[in-house]
């Protein structure tokens, strides 16, 4: 099942969000 450029590039860009988002929350965790 090939990947076509697109999908590869949106999973990328999905798991930087995640990455973003999950730094986001640690901040927060840790600012209490």
């Amino acid at each position: 099942m090939p990947t076509s450029q697109r999908d590869v590039r949106n999973r990328i860009a999905s798991v930087r969000n995640i990455q973003k988002i999950t730094r986001a929350i640690e901040m927060v965790a840790a600012a209490r």
